[in-house]
């Protein structure tokens, strides 16, 4: 395992998100303040608890989640994508780097500084409303499984991708949308039985109930499928990122 090379590869990357603190962390951090704001205040007033909880607490693991999606897979698909547009991603493969190695190092850094974007919104919420982790354990678990995972899908993006609207397409109109829709802001539990039945195929719903459940001990699907269809979900992308490196889709071309 060439271990000097995916060093120099993920600092690189660790090392653009210094350069591009504002995009990368701040304003990550005060669009989410400002959903506490508004859905805290407006919709907190009129809803006070869900199964025990207070309605502004109990959003702050939906909220983490909405931004460790957006943020994972916007970081590995840019930072794939970049040296694809300046051509230098042919020096990258014909490096004495394997595939497996250039995934790991691309992937881990967007991984880590989502990680640490999420961590910085969990501390940003304390601020906001009273947090309690019941699981720390299982909380981090959930925040790097998920982390990976959709870096995974964002490196897939950014392999995918021919041009920069492409690269903001899947997280605008699919990974956004998801997660909105997948008891974010609410319980499924409050939706007619129909609603909660074609709810349940939103995959988002299986993250952000496992996570829910770390912080709260209340979950609207079991732990054990959220963190089975979580597992599902990484080996998929894994797969699909193999097979791209192995036909050399969309990297040849």
């Amino acid at each position: 395992m060439n271990v000097q090379a995916m060093r120099a590869i993920y600092l690189f990357e660790m090392a653009r998100t210094r350069r591009t603190l504002l995009q990368s962390i701040v304003s990550p951090v005060i669009s989410t303040s400002l959903y506490f704001v508004v859905f805290g205040a407006a919709i907190g007033s009129r809803i006070a608890e869900i199964d025990g909880i207070s309605y502004g607490a109990f959003i702050v693991p939906g909220l983490i989640m909405l931004s460790l999606l957006t943020q994972s897979v916007s970081n590995a698909s840019f930072g794939i994508y970049f040296p694809k547009f300046t051509g230098t991603i042919y020096e990258l493969l014909s490096a004495p780097v394997s595939y497996l190695e250039i995934a790991a190092s691309y992937v881990g850094a967007a991984a880590t500084k989502s990680t640490i974007l999420g961590l910085i919104i969990l501390a940003t919420a304390g601020l906001f409303v009273p947090i309690h982790v019941a699981h720390p354990v299982w909380m981090l678990l959930f925040l790097v499984l998920t982390a990976v995972t959709f870096s995974l899908f964002g490196f897939i993006i950014g392999i995918w991708a021919d041009n920069f609207e492409k690269l903001q397409l899947v997280p605008l109109l699919i990974i956004t949308p998801l997660t909105f829709l997948g008891g974010s802001f609410y319980s499924i539990n409050m939706l007619p039985p129909i609603w909660q039945t074609i709810t349940l195929f939103n995959p988002v719903v299986y993250l952000v109930s496992g996570f829910r459940w770390s912080f709260y001990d209340v979950a609207d699907v079991s732990v054990g499928i959220s963190l089975a269809m979580t597992l599902l979900f990484l080996a998929v992308f894994l797969a699909i990122v193999a097979w791209i490196f192995k036909t050399g889709y969309r990297l040849k071309s």
